[in-house]
């Protein structure tokens, strides 16, 4: 065990002082500090973005039924009637005078026709908060002609009344649903790139060392076994570091956020996140990580170059991609039968049975079964990527495929 501490170690210290692990740390911690608090940003951004719109109207009385109807939008945009002619408003507008000009008339039938110019029309936003309250104006203007009564007119258009409610007991409920939808996006994105980003660096941390032909060494004085899992277990603490780090600058991003009544407040609802989302999520993100780094530490062990690495690890990464998109459709469809058998494939099942297990109400013996497999895989991928690992690290030359691995395990056996 003193070995298995001295190369884990070793492994931490040698990356937590990396001028790229710093960087990518307070990269990190910088974004998700911006996205906890993306409301506050673009409020800032947009507090004194106000458009001046220039109103031309046929009859006066359409500008201030306009000016009514458009009290909702009063921090978006700003009225302003004007007696000019249509090519006089517009010289204004590109002038830089107002944002826009609306001229407002009516046909033939009496019915209102509006016709909005500005610089660009790229930003959709004014024009359609402008044709949403001119559409106001409209119904209240037909509602008149037609003698139709406000009352019968507000009956038609109320919305019908639509209960969802689940018929099991120990089913979620919607507000239940919509938090766990919004915590399982986040840990299966968070599974997904650490995955991804330390998978990679353990694959490097290998091809390096056996670039330079210190792992002869190693291997002849430390069992296989004991160096491939401290060196997975040294990045998982660089991970773990990492990942406190980030989590007590998202926890207090969010706690501010839900204070002040943010957007996240309105995601996160419940009052409390339930304790066995949580326990999930920490069991198959260890679980998801092991797995993955093996296979990593495998692949990195088979190149003798550490510019062949990406080309080695793209399929596994190509795989994990597809866990990924596996678990966005998820999100909207956790009982379909893509997602329940992709959560019993040791691949995809740290995302994928996590995601079934937040949006559904699965009974113990699945969440056993792909804790079950995970483990199972992971011990399998030990026992036989530790031969590979054994003699990978002696494989030296080009390395174009995965036809390396059974020269791999032959030298494996040899030693």
């Amino acid at each position: 065990m003193t070995k298995f501490f001295i190369i884990m170690l070793h492994t931490f210290r040698y990356k937590v002082l990396s001028k790229s692990f710093i960087f990518s740390t307070l990269l990190t911690l910088f974004v998700v500090g911006g996205i906890t608090n993306i409301d506050r940003i673009i409020a800032f951004i947009e507090e004194e973005e106000v458009d001046k719109i220039a109103v031309i109207a046929e009859e006066e009385m359409l500008y201030f039924e306009l000016e009514e109807e458009s009290t909702a939008y009063a921090d978006d945009y700003t009225l302003e009637k004007i007696e000019l002619t249509l090519s006089q408003a517009e010289q204004k507008v590109i002038d830089g005078e107002w944002d826009g000009v609306l001229l407002l008339t009516l046909n033939e039938a009496g019915i209102l026709e509006a016709n909005y110019r500005a610089i660009t029309i790229a930003d959709q936003g004014t024009a359609q908060q402008l044709e949403q309250a001119l559409q106001l104006v409209k119904v209240a203007r037909a509602t008149e002609e037609l003698g139709i009564e406000e009352a019968q007119l507000h009956i038609l258009h109320t919305p019908v009344s639509f209960n969802i409610e689940a018929l099991s007991e120990t089913a979620k409920s919607e507000t239940e649903l919509n938090t766990a939808r919004f915590l399982v996006n986040i840990l299966v994105v968070v599974i997904y790139f650490s995955v991804i980003a330390y998978g990679n660096m353990i694959a490097l941390e290998v091809a390096t060392e056996k670039s330079s032909r210190v792992m002869e060494i190693l291997i002849s004085s430390v069992h296989p076994v004991i160096q491939l899992f401290a060196k997975i277990s040294g990045i998982a603490l660089l991970g773990i570091v990492q990942f406190l780090l980030i989590l007590v600058v998202g926890v207090a991003s969010i706690r501010e956020n839900i204070v002040s009544g943010g957007m996240v407040s309105d995601l996160l609802s419940v009052e409390e996140v339930p304790l066995s989302i949580l326990l999930y999520a920490f069991i198959f993100f260890v679980l998801g990580y092991l797995f993955y780094a093996t296979i990593s530490a495998v692949l990195g062990s088979l190149v003798s170059r550490i510019e062949d690495v990406n080309q080695l690890i793209t399929p596994l990464t190509l795989i994990i991609v597809v866990a990924f998109l596996i678990s966005m459709f998820g999100l909207t469809s956790p009982d379909s039968t893509i997602v329940t058998i992709a959560s019993y494939i040791p691949f995809f099942t740290p995302m994928v049975m996590f995601l079934r297990f937040g949006m559904l109400d699965l009974p113990i013996w699945e969440m056993i079964l792909g804790i079950s497999l995970l483990v199972i895989s992971i011990s399998v991928l030990g026992i036989i990527g530790a031969r590979i690992y054994k003699g990978g690290v002696l494989l030296y030359g080009k390395t174009s495929s995965l036809k390396d691995i059974k020269q791999a395990l032959v030298l494996g056996k040899k030693k």
